[in-house]
């Protein structure tokens, strides 16, 4: 900051990667008034080829869009109760992944185990099979492989069982922190806690950073892409975007065509129409992110701006 202020007024910074190694940086130069722009790494394919890689190369490339204005966004200030959100949602969703794991792991194990533990454990649906392999009793020397299979079922049921309470608890602690941050998103038709969730950290703490329900759209991945020429008019899938946040659209609109008439009715119409299922849904997706852009909170405000309003 220093250095930056030797040099002259500091109009905005640049900085690569905000939303992690970059994240201390930006939370700084917000603190003193200064304003950030999120900007993209040098194409690897184009500039970092052709003009080389360096720490000053990537400074002037990000001097350079934040000067010309294209590619610079407003980053996500990671100071509200969104930011804890993501947060939950990172424990919850790596504990669920391990949950699962954990589950494949001891079922491939018990595949080897001997005729007649198989034939003990493997009738029992999962969580009764997970339960007796805890209270395996293991007696005699590792060495055996009965007594190591023993001992290896029942520590992975064990760290089963320890997931399934962990999910548990951040369960509940998502769908109330959600449930507070986003209330009328959650009791909005088919939105879920954990699909809410996803689209608020889409979104981050600071919504105005979005200008619009289409750049949500865009942000979400679904927008659709102009793919016409000459005389044939159509749009094709958007493969970009938050691919997280596309997928808890696609998860709402599953469940919307399952059950919410108004939906039902649109993929009748439609389908009279000569589209295909895959269209709908993608039609769909941008109907549930214009929605779900209407019903974001408001602008939470930061620590900084909540110390200098007192």
């Amino acid at each position: 900051m220093t250095w930056a202020t030797g040099l002259g007024r500091v109009a905005v910074v640049g900085v690569e990667g905000s939303g992690s190694y970059g994240l201390g940086l930006a939370r700084f130069l917000r603190r003193h008034d200064v304003a950030v722009l999120e900007v993209a790494r040098p194409p690897r394919k184009g500039q970092r080829r052709l003009q080389g890689k360096s720490d000053p190369v990537d400074a002037e490339h990000a001097a350079r869009q934040v000067l010309a204005g294209a590619g610079a966004v407003t980053p996500k200030t990671g100071e509200g109760s969104v930011e804890a959100i993501r947060l939950l949602k990172v424990a919850r969703d790596t504990a669920v992944t391990a949950h699962s794991q954990a589950m494949i792991t001891l079922k491939a194990t018990l595949v080897t185990a001997s005729d007649a533990l198989r034939a003990e454990l493997e009738p029992r649906t999962d969580f009764a099979l997970v339960t007796a392999c805890a209270e395996l009793a293991v007696t005699g020397e590792l060495a055996d492989p009965e007594v190591a299979m023993r001992h290896a079922l029942r520590a992975l049921a064990r760290r089963w069982l320890a997931l399934h309470e962990e999910i548990k608890l951040h369960t509940r602690q998502l769908k109330t922190l959600t449930n507070k941050t986003a209330p009328a998103l959650v009791a909005t038709f088919g939105i879920g806690f954990d699909s809410a969730a996803e689209l608020l950290c889409a979104a981050g703490d600071n919504t105005a950073r979005v200008r619009s329900e289409a750049a949500y759209a865009k942000l979400c991945g679904a927008c659709p892409i102009p793919a016409s020429s000459g005389k044939t008019t159509r749009h094709r899938l958007n493969r970009g975007g938050n691919r997280q946040a596309n997928a808890a659209l696609f998860r709402i609109v599953v469940v919307r065509l399952r059950w919410h008439p108004p939906t039902i009715a649109y993929a009748q119409r439609r389908t009279a129409e000569g589209l295909s299922k895959r269209e709908i849904i993608r039609c769909l997706k941008r109907y549930v992110a214009r929605e779900v852009f209407r019903l974001l909170p408001a602008p939470a405000a930061t620590p900084a701006q909540s110390l200098q309003a007192a």
